[in-house]
């Protein structure tokens, strides 16, 4: 699919809002000596409201947006006031006045359409852009561990974006280095987006990708039999998929690649979903008419909510959901982070707080639990994490376990 553009006015207007945002007296971005990565990760400790796609990462577009809200008063209102005179299209409701949310809203999208085939890589991979089939999406980046001494352990980043959106790229280069440093090999995996066709697709590329390395193995000195995953957001809803879903596996094939599992040991979520189903999420909300945000649609293929109630439909959104393929059989444990408390949610809640809501860990966690397996979940109001310390900690365990 042909690259979307942004007109000149709008980049320009983005542009201009991010260089004054940066420059906002916050302080984070006066530090000398400091990275904008370290900027972005304090940034999001200390406002974790920042990271408004909810995939526990905070970019570069998501902090210069935070700090220019930040701003108030009449500066803000005339640039909200220009800003709907030269793009009157953003104002969704048509009620001639730009709200703060049609405004991130129309920024967000606007600025995702120029990025959303990837982003200013911040660290080369010593060995990039591996294909695992044919699309331009069906690729990974590869940390192996230099001068392992025996096969080693390996964790696969899955960006998150709401498959729509996102990149390999996304990944943190001190994350990467926490993994290498405790002797596990690191991999970040792109995979077909919902521009490309609707679920499975996107579980099944990743499950490609993890038997491509499996297949391969040898070549990069890795344990096929210690592989995790995981990501934010969409990331963490696939890495969680694999983890429960059967082995994909054909013993039969001619195809050696797709001869090899696609089970791994353990799952990492950040504002992860342990469902995709529309029933679910009302049920456990208990909001009857809770309406679908702008991402389910594309990721089920269908126009709108009439079609929830199909058999088809309905089928589908069970079997895109993890929990659904939850049972006393699998062997993977998961750890879980949200960056909100477990608040009550209504018909009006935003889309992008239900749909990163704790709740959705709260009940993976008690369906692992009844079944004797491992699921840690970690929010504001939520009992403080004192055996791992954190998602990284938790993979280096299971993945170093004897």
């Amino acid at each position: 699919m042909p690259r979307v553009g942004v007109n000149p006015g709008m980049r320009n207007y983005i542009l201009i809002l991010t260089c004054v945002s940066l420059l906002t007296s916050t302080g984070l971005g006066q530090v000398p000596g400091r990275d904008s990565a370290e900027r972005r990760a304090e940034l999001l400790k200390r406002f974790p409201q920042s990271d408004t796609d909810g995939d526990g990462e905070l970019s570069i577009r998501e902090m210069a947006a935070f700090i220019q809200k930040q701003r108030s008063g009449q500066d803000m209102q005339e640039r909200q006031a220009e800003l709907l005179k030269r793009f009157p299209q953003a104002d969704t409701n048509k009620d001639g006045q730009l709200s703060a949310e049609e405004r991130r809203k129309f920024i967000t999208e606007n600025m995702s359409r120029r990025t959303r085939r990837g982003s200013a890589r911040q660290v080369e991979a010593p060995v990039p852009d591996v294909a695992y089939g044919e699309h331009k999406l069906q690729r990974f980046d590869l940390w192996p561990v230099p001068d392992a001494d025996k096969p080693t352990p390996l964790v696969i980043f899955i960006h998150g974006g709401g498959f729509r959106s996102g990149d390999k790229a996304m990944v943190r280069p001190q994350t990467i280095e926490k993994f290498c440093e405790a002797g596990i090999a690191f991999a970040s995996l792109n995979y077909r987006l919902s521009d490309s066709g609707p679920y499975p697709i996107m579980m099944h590329d990743a499950a490609r990708g993890l038997q491509t390395i499996r297949h391969r193995a040898a070549e990069w000195n890795i344990d096929p039999d210690r592989i995790a995953c995981y990501g934010g957001s969409a990331g963490a809803g696939i890495s969680m998929w694999l983890a429960f879903h059967d082995d994909l596996a054909d013993p039969a094939s001619d195809d050696p690649i797709a001869r090899q599992s696609t089970r791994i040991v353990a799952a990492g979520s950040t504002n992860g979903q342990s469902a995709y189903d529309m029933h679910v999420f009302r049920d456990w909300f208990e909001v009857p008419d809770l309406e679908m945000g702008p991402a389910l649609p594309a990721f089920l293929g269908i126009e709108d909510g009439s079609e929830l109630d199909q058999p088809a439909i309905r089928a589908k959104m069970k079997d895109a959901s993890p929990i659904a393929h939850l049972t006393k059989d699998d062997q993977a444990d998961v750890y879980m982070t949200y960056s909100r408390p477990n608040s009550e949610v209504t018909k009006e809640t935003s889309h992008s707080i239900w749909v990163h809501h704790v709740l959705l860990g709260l009940k993976l966690q008690e369906a692992m639990e009844k079944l004797g397996r491992e699921c840690i979940v970690t929010a504001p109001d939520q009992p403080r994490d004192t055996k791992y310390g954190s998602l990284e900690n938790f993979l280096i365990a299971k993945l170093k376990a004897e």
